[in-house]
């Protein structure tokens, strides 16, 4: 199964974020969550949680994170393989990124994804077939 677009935990933790700060970002992740079908991989529900759990000013609870994950379970998830960290390092080499970021584009590019929401990435740049946006922009 593939999806249009990738969702960076960044978007999962603006979306869950009851800091007063991220409201406007808060409403701009959850609207881009309903708009159009998406994937997700497990290193970004990994980063989500530990990020939930970490940044507690944020206020996500463990009901949060539960609702979070029961979401996932109606999306793509790719699971982290061999492959997928193989694909990242070529990646990572290629535009001198982080790997971390590396294996976000990977996953993308591995479930068909066209865009991929981040702020943590370069906004317009095209990485490989994945246009990176940063749907905070702005904000």
């Amino acid at each position: 199964m593939t999806a249009e677009a990738f969702l960076d935990a960044t978007v999962l933790l603006y979306a869950g974020s009851a800091a007063v700060a991220d409201r406007a970002k808060r409403r701009a992740a959850q609207e881009l969550m309903l708009a159009a079908p998406f994937a997700l991989s497990a290193q970004v529900l990994q980063e989500y949680i530990a990020n939930a759990l970490r940044k507690q000013a944020l206020g996500i609870s463990e009901a949060n994170i539960d609702a979070t994950l029961e979401m996932a379970a109606g999306v793509t998830v790719l699971p982290v393989s061999l492959p997928l960290i193989l694909a990242a390092v070529a990646l990572r080499r290629r535009h001198q990124i982080s790997h971390r970021d590396a294996t976000i584009l990977a996953a993308a590019q591995a479930l068909g994804c066209k865009v991929l929401y981040s702020e943590e990435l370069n906004h317009g740049q095209d990485y490989d077939g994945v246009k990176v946006i940063n749907p905070f922009l702005g904000l």
